[in-house]
């Protein structure tokens, strides 16, 4: 089955190519892309090669939506013409036959790929938008982190970086009943917090976070996320959690060692947490349901909306830096 994929090489050039999809056999379905949706952290951490799926080239994304063009023999959920979201691709070669390392490799105009797997395919709920809707996955990881930490109604929340995955922390506990404060240095970014439900915003570029934080909770918060998945912020998120207050590794600090003081947190007798992937299908369900009710308007952190022609351009820009203001980017792939 042929293909458009946006590859990045092994000197992070990235090009739109011809590539060749196996058809499906028995136990998959193919699937027409219409949008994918990007993540700038743990994309650009495979793409810079901070952590690794596999080999160069990459064909990454992990997040999209489609239709269904055919299914195997063994399939009885899904039909052609059902709208679905989904995770990945099973496999993908260059048109010379050369393997692509699949990670997860939505950013491709079609899918091939087994449904009924922890990261397969779903229907698409009735009244979500398509377009919103392929950014589901960094909604499914907040909403996981915050199911794992279980912060109660009234109870006070710190969101410490407010990228996708930051937004997706302040929706969940917003819907919770909580007092979320958004901590970021970006306005744009605080500003769509402030849309998502975050009750006080901190610009820590313009002050003192800490005690910005405890003018809100003088004790200190309940609950921290730290959402950036830079080492470096650790230990200044760490210090806004009260005694006995949870402090949530949020973010993805990639394969290196990462390195905290011990005394803080041992001295305020903290609870960690460490969520990790997106709470597989109970999540993703949730937040896409969410999308379809107007609960979460995920619409409002989409910054760049971009043809598939132009992606390569985006992400050379996204990798050099030379994009500011973005938060949320989706790819379009169908008409």
């Amino acid at each position: 089955m042929k293909a458009k994929a946006l590859i990045c090489s092994d000197k992070q050039n990235f090009t739109l190519e011809d590539v060749i999809l196996k058809d499906p056999g028995p136990d998959q379905v193919a699937i027409k892309t219409h949008y994918s949706g990007v993540s700038i952290g743990t994309e650009f951490a495979l793409i810079r090669n901070k952590i690794s799926w596999g080999p160069y080239p990459l064909c990454t994304g992990y997040m999209g939506t489609g239709v269904i063009e055919a299914a195997g023999a063994a399939i009885t959920d899904f039909k052609a013409g059902d709208k679905v979201y989904f995770r990945g691709n099973d496999s993908i070669e260059l048109a010379n036959g050369a393997r692509v390392s699949s990670v997860s490799g939505t950013h491709c105009s079609r899918i091939v790929c087994k449904p009924h797997t922890d990261h397969g395919v779903a229907h698409m709920i009735q009244g979500a938008s398509m377009e919103a809707a392929s950014m589901f996955v960094m909604p499914a990881v907040g909403l996981f982190g915050v199911d794992m930490a279980n912060p109660r109604m009234g109870q006070t929340v710190v969101v410490h970086g407010t990228g996708l995955i930051g937004l997706g922390v302040v929706a969940a506990c917003a819907h919770r009943g909580c007092v979320v404060i958004a901590v970021d240095i970006s306005e744009k970014q605080l500003s769509i917090a402030n849309k998502m439900g975050a009750d006080h915003l901190v610009n820590g570029a313009s002050g003192n976070i800490e005690a910005e934080v405890r003018k809100i909770a003088p004790d200190g918060a309940d609950v921290v996320f730290e959402c950036t998945g830079i080492p470096k912020c650790l230990d200044p998120a760490i210090a806004l959690c009260r005694h006995l207050g949870t402090f949530v590794w949020q973010g993805n600090y990639g394969a290196a060692p990462v390195s905290m003081q011990f005394l803080p947190a041992h001295g305020r007798k903290l609870r960690m947490l460490f969520p990790c992937d997106d709470g597989l299908q109970p999540c993703r369900r949730a937040v896409v349901k969410n999308m379809a009710s107007g609960a979460l308007k995920w619409e409002d952190c989409i910054t760049h909306r971009i043809g598939f022609a132009e992606s390569p351009e985006m992400f050379e820009r996204i990798n050099k830096g030379k994009e500011k203001d973005i938060i949320g980017v989706v790819i379009k792939w169908a008409d």
